[in-house]
This record gives C-alpha cells, structure tokens and sequence, in this order.
C-alpha cells in the first residue's frame, strides 16, 4: 500500500504542475524520448539515424536515412510511452534503481556524441545525461526509485494530450499522423485517434498490472 500512496501522490503532484515551468524540461525530455523512439525504429528496421533535435519548444526532429517508413512515423509517440512504461514499472518492481537512472544517463551522452547537432539540443542532452549519471552515482535508491517513477509517469501522461493536441485538435499540423495521412491516403485524425487509443489502453493496464 505504501508504494501505491507514493505512485498517487506524485501522480497529484504531476497533475498540479502540469502546466507550470517546473515541469518544461521533464516535457522536453519526453520529446527526447520520442525522437529517440522514431531513430531507434529506423535502425530496427535496416536504416540508420542522420541527426536528432529538441527544442525549447518541445518539438524535436528526427532525420533518418532507410528502414520501414511506416514504423518509423508510427514509433514516435508509441515509443516514447513505451519507455515511459518501461521506466514506472522498473522501478516499481526492480531493486536495480540506480542501474537504470546511470543506463539511462549514459544513453543520452551516448546519443548526444552521436547524433546531436544544435546547441540547445546537445547542451540539454548532455545536462540531463550528467544528471542522471550523478544520481545513479551520489543519491540513494529510494531517490532514484522515485525519479523513474515521475520519469515513466510524465511520458505516459504527456503522450495521449501531445497526440490529442497534436493530430486531433490541431490535424492540421506536420505531425507524424500528418505524414502517415500523406503515406496511406488515410485521415490524420484516423490516425491520431488510433494512436490515442492505444496509449489509453496502455496505460490502463500498465496502472491495473502495477496495482497487484
């Protein structure tokens, strides 16, 4: 029960200051994610990463060369909650804590090196890798138990608005449904709707299996 009342309770906090500066960088850290997920779906399916950018903003770029188009569009915002999921029930099941965070952290130096170019996007990824290697490193396990879990909860809840907001909402934008549409011929708003109801369903029982 005690872990649960910690799970709810950063759940609270995360709804709280959702819309607040604190949580910008751990947004931009999910479109980290999310561009990570379009780059590794590229290499998974025989083509390889140009280049990746974040932005202030919270757009990001992902430039790759090859692979299977379709699941590189697709793998965006799929992937991004994937790894959200992956990190929330880490932590919630594991004791290896700070082999995760320093996993983590030595990643985004390792994709920063790599593929990095701008100087807002390196010097980000390159902070958030430190960070993270620094809290694997000097910080308890409970600390870096509680970090994944806001980590994983922040991008399972920023996907399905970032969809909503993204493809539905605003259909008109350039965004990964866009060019799906483009590809199949299909409605950007078919594909968003999809997209959103599979991150719902994800979620839904990543929370039930978590519970038991």
């Amino acid at each position: 029960m005690k872990q649960h009342w910690l799970t709810l309770l950063i759940v609270v906090v995360i709804f709280l200051l959702w819309n607040t500066p604190v949580m910008i960088p751990l947004k931009i850290l999910i479109v980290f994610f999310h561009e990570l997920s379009h780059g590794l779906a590229a290499v998974l399916t025989g083509g390889s990463i140009e280049s990746i950018s974040i932005s202030p903003q919270q757009g990001g770029l992902t430039t790759t060369r090859g692979g299977s188009l379709f699941l590189i569009t697709s793998a965006g915002y799929l992937g991004s909650l994937l790894i959200g999921v992956l990190l929330y029930l880490s932590a919630l099941k594991s004791k290896a804590d700070k082999l995760i965070m320093g996993a983590l952290g030595a990643t985004m130096l390792l994709v920063a090196a790599l593929y990095m170019r701008e100087l807002f996007a390196l010097g980000f990824t390159i902070a958030a890798g430190v960070a993270m290697l620094a809290s694997a490193r000097f910080l308890p396990e409970n600390i870096n138990d509680a970090a994944l879990r806001v980590l994983g909860l922040v991008s399972m809840g920023y996907v399905p608005f970032d969809i909503l907001s993204d493809t539905i909402i605003r259909s008109n934008l350039r965004s990964d449904a866009y060019i799906l549409s483009a590809q199949t011929g299909l409605p950007t708003v078919l594909w968003g709707g999809l997209w959103l109801l599979a991150s719902l369903v994800v979620i839904f029982y990543t929370f039930k299996k978590s519970l038991r």
